[in-house]
């Protein structure tokens, strides 16, 4: 028998992975009825759509979900057996393998109760305490809750009008992809399939064919679409070895979305409208949890001051895959605050412990927080590549480690007295 090394095994196991995942397409699999707001509107928002169990029982997922559990099961097991129960990359193709065991079985409860268990196992809940703390997810989207409000009306005004059309969104996009994606192919193309004004598929940025959009939006989609999802799933299929990276089961989404939030936060691209739409998923998803139906969500967005079309779009993002009575939401929008605050705490930690030359790792393909230091060690050995496309910012250092050492102090500041100290002095001229 010939000779094969570790690394040729390792390869082959990952080519089987991103074959074995190849035609699970979780958001495509639950998406909404395109009637369902017609219904809604129709009906004066009195009454939910119906038939939404038959609705995602005639969609396609493209493969048998059965079938696809057992290939995944025994791919697992083949895993253990050529790589040993103790490698730890082999542990790490194992864990993935059951990320996409549970998907199967969660695409295949669309539109029943039992699709929220399977959603909260693979992307949690507001519920749930952040990792190594005892704060919740919803204990952090209340506090920013009132912090956003209450910023709000103090901020000078700023409009961001609508005006820009999707095929001059797609051109701006490839025009700055190009220099960051040097050798790339072009990266952004105008789509009429998405139900999101932009999205990141693979390596491609989708605009929304028929969309308009602002100055401020593009300029976010460049940073989290771009530099983070696209930039991170081209990393990945540029490993040599360890190719399973361009692939992100939903343990990679809060690091992700985490990410992309980071990049937004650190460009001094996002805005509070924006801070606001992705922490009122997170109550959204929590009131969803608790019972409440579709309708109870438009309204509660309504109250919240969203036009009817972002209060459709939020809503539907919270209900699709489950059930619109309530009970059963999809989880997975509590990702983008939930990562951001670990990935911050990894950026803070990885610099207080001098590890900093870790952090690049961050954007070596699709992971979560937790695998850096591992696929560091794993680079060390040739087994992992450096990651190719970087941020400004993470390729330089400098200025995220001494943001990150000021950071590290103010743990030890006492904000309840200086808030009141600037509080008096405000009361007193303002």
């Amino acid at each position: 028998m010939a000779f094969v090394t570790y690394k040729e095994k390792l390869k082959g196991l990952s080519q089987k992975l991103i074959e074995a995942q190849k035609p699970i397409r979780i958001l495509n699999s639950i998406r909404t009825h395109p009637g369902w707001e017609e219904e809604l509107k129709k009906s004066g928002f009195t009454e939910l759509p119906t038939g939404a169990r038959a609705h995602y029982e005639g969609i396609q997922l493209g493969f048998n979900p059965q079938e696809k559990y057992l290939e995944l099961k025994l791919l697992k097991k083949e895993i253990e057996s050529t790589l040993g129960t103790d490698d730890e990359l082999g542990q790490l193709l194992q864990r993935t393998c059951d990320q996409y065991m549970l998907v199967t079985e969660m695409l295949k409860n669309r539109g029943r109760p039992d699709f929220y268990r399977f959603s909260r196992e693979l992307y949690g809940s507001p519920k749930d305490c952040f990792a190594q703390d005892r704060n919740t997810i919803s204990e952090m989207s209340h506090l920013l809750y009132s912090i956003l409000n209450g910023i709000t009306p103090s901020l000078p005004e700023v409009q961001y009008p609508e005006n820009i059309p999707a095929e001059q969104v797609v051109a701006t996009l490839n025009e700055r992809f190009g220099p960051y994606f040097a050798g790339e192919k072009v990266l952004a193309k105008l789509s009429d399939g998405i139900v999101a004004d932009a999205a990141a598929g693979g390596d491609k940025v989708k605009i929304k064919q028929g969309a308009t959009f602002s100055t401020r939006e593009v300029d976010i989609y460049e940073v989290h679409e771009g530099w983070v999802h696209v930039g991170t799933t081209i990393n990945g299929r540029h490993q040599p070895v360890s190719d399973f990276l361009s692939i992100g089961p939903p343990r990679c989404a809060a690091t992700q979305e985490g990410l992309a939030v980071i990049m937004e936060i650190f460009t001094f691209r996002s805005n509070i409208q924006r801070a606001k739409q992705i922490n009122d998923r997170i109550i959204c998803i929590e009131k969803a949890e608790d019972g409440a139906n579709l309708l109870e969500i438009i309204e509660y967005l309504r109250t919240e001051g969203y036009e009817e079309r972002d209060c459709l779009s939020n809503a539907f993002r919270v209900f699709r895959g489950g059930t619109l009575e309530g009970g059963a939401p999809f989880t997975k929008d509590i990702s983008y605050c939930k990562g951001f605050v670990e990935n911050y705490n990894f950026l803070r930690s990885s610099i207080r412990v001098s590890r900093a030359f870790v952090i690049p790792f961050l954007f070596v393909g699709k992971l979560h927080v937790e695998d850096v230091p591992l696929l560091y060690a794993k680079h060390l050995e040739g087994l992992v590549a450096a990651p190719k496309y970087l941020p400004p910012h993470f390729r330089d250092l400098n200025g995220l480690a001494v943001w990150m050492s000021f950071s590290s102090f103010f743990n030890r500041v006492d904000l309840q007295s200086v808030q009141d100290h600037y509080k008096k002095l405000f009361d007193r001229y303002l």
